[in-house]
């Protein structure tokens, strides 16, 4: 249709209801539309993933500012942390993500931005930064986040402010995965972010908020926000 500048963004602007046809909103990408059909596509959502609608809710929920600040954005991928981070007025964003030209194109050449992709986090040190950052957040897929970020939180600010996106499918185990990737309750949905809540606890971190994330991770699990404040 070429309402969308990828089939992906097309896709995830379904998911949020904002393709209508014929005056009816359609939810899955999947549903045949005939030749005729009218289409009204909403205007999407300003950032270069559907992660950037997840951290722009974290900072307004629990009242963040990242203005001037260090800023590290562990699995940044496309960009869509980092951008949030940029637009706020970060001073400085750390994009660290161990895939590969992924980071979009509108957020390269970015003095503010320093792009480290190919780059394991789990590899940092404070040599790595100019300042420690004073803003953490991270979005990982595939692995725990206590894996990744085990020694990312030693590297922090005094009083730094931490958000997670905490996501129960790569938390729970494959014994807790149904077929199509969907966490089979719940109430160990809950569990997994109770968990890491404890692991973070552990780290020096307290946790002052957590949150459901405003739209759901692709295969449609519930994932959430967490907020945590570095303790001196």
């Amino acid at each position: 249709m070429g309402l969308y500048e990828s089939r992906a963004r097309a896709q995830s602007a379904i998911k949020l209801g904002l393709v209508i046809v014929d005056g009816r909103v359609i939810k899955k990408s999947s549903e045949k539309i005939s030749e005729n059909s009218i289409i009204e596509a909403k205007k999407e959502f300003p950032w270069v993933s559907r992660g950037g609608v997840k951290l722009e809710h974290a900072l307004k929920q629990f009242n963040i500012s990242v203005k001037n600040k260090v800023c590290l954005d562990v699995g940044a991928s496309t960009g869509g942390f980092t951008e949030v981070l940029y637009s706020n007025g970060a001073k400085k964003i750390y994009s660290v993500d161990v895939g590969r030209d992924q980071l979009h194109h509108r957020l390269k050449n970015i003095e503010k931005i320093v792009s480290m992709e190919n780059f394991d986090a789990r590899n940092l040190t404070e040599k790595h930064f100019t300042e420690p950052p004073q803003i953490i957040v991270c979005d990982a897929s595939f692995i725990s986040v206590t894996k990744v970020l085990d020694q990312v939180l030693t590297l922090s600010a005094s009083e730094a402010d931490l958000v997670i996106l905490v996501k129960p499918q790569f938390e729970v185990g494959k014994k807790g995965i149904s077929r199509g990737g969907i966490v089979k309750s719940e109430s160990l949905a809950l569990t997994s972010l109770s968990e890491v809540s404890d692991w973070i606890h552990t780290k020096g971190w307290s946790i002052s908020a957590t949150c459901e994330s405003p739209i759901k991770g692709t295969s449609g699990n519930t994932e959430y926000l967490l907020h945590a404040k570095f303790r001196n």
